[in-house]
């Protein structure tokens, strides 16, 4: 079963023991051709219960005539499972939408159940780094690698971009994901599961290295991710849809409006 197979299953066996509020209100960005700058970079849906759900604009230039065409009303009171369920879509637009609904659901069920979520993730995924450690960094998070040399650790960089390579010449980026077999700790971005590249990348890491999925779109359940060997999923819930969409609209920041959460295999007690 694929990634995103178990991600709609994970939707179905929450359907069967909650019920769900309608879509109250969606956001999307206006887009931007040659990729989306840092204000514009998510889309969001709220429910009328107060949970939302983030997704990453990931999107070719040649998609822009038809994300241009939605609309909210065209979303707004419908069941967000119909969105969910599209997640492993050849359309990358409902990709992006059907994303968002699965956080807003997760974080739905989070709401209702009064789930205490752990939020003790840090910038580096609790990968607790120290000098000797070679960290295999699977998106360039440009922001941490200042952190990572400092304490003495090795780098190296896995990235989709061949164009990063030669904007940061100092940088040991690479294309080649092999080269993440010799990696003891690796920090991978969430948006390695939007655009269906992580269950490549786990084949190349090795059994014993300590993983860590970190983004502002793992806002779900970590089941599907456990079940493949991940150890840390740390995302971010949105306390307020109402609050958070308007941050989005204004591009602003989000402040308040969402908290960091943590999920941690050895600790986990399953899904609701």
């Amino acid at each position: 079963m694929s990634l995103k197979d178990e991600f709609r299953k994970m939707v179905k066996e929450l359907s069967t023991k909650f019920t769900f509020s309608p879509i109250s209100n969606i956001f999307f960005p206006p887009f931007y051709k040659g990729g989306q700058p840092k204000h514009a970079q998510f889309m969001a849906i709220s429910l009328e219960s107060g949970a939302a759900g983030i997704s990453f604009v990931l999107l070719p230039d040649e998609k822009m005539e038809q994300y241009n065409t939605l609309k909210p009303p065209d979303f707004i009171g419908k069941d967000p499972r119909g969105f969910a369920f599209e997640f492993g879509n050849v359309d990358p637009i409902k990709e992006m939408i059907s994303l968002a609904a699965i956080n807003a659901i997760c974080q739905h069920v989070m709401r209702e159940s009064n789930l205490l979520v752990e939020s003790a993730v840090d910038s580096l995924g609790l990968l607790s780094i120290s000098a000797g450690d070679r960290i295999g960094m699977v998106g360039l998070f440009l922001g941490l690698v200042k952190t990572i040399r400092n304490v003495g650790a090795e780098l190296v960089v896995i990235e989709k971009q061949e164009q990063l390579i030669k904007k940061f010449p100092n940088l040991p980026i690479t294309l080649d994901a092999t080269k993440l077999r010799t990696c003891n700790k690796i920090l991978c971005t969430s948006t390695t599961i939007l655009n269906n590249s992580l269950d490549e990348i786990l084949t190349h890491c090795s059994p014993d290295a300590f993983i860590s999925i970190i983004g502002p779109t793992a806002g779900y359940f970590p089941d599907p991710l456990f079940a493949r060997g991940v150890d840390v999923v740390g995302g971010r819930v949105v306390k307020n849809g109402v609050q958070f969409l308007q941050l989005l609209a204004e591009g602003k920041h989000w402040g308040d409006a969402t908290q960091r959460t943590c999920f941690q295999r050895e600790t986990y007690t399953g899904i609701i």
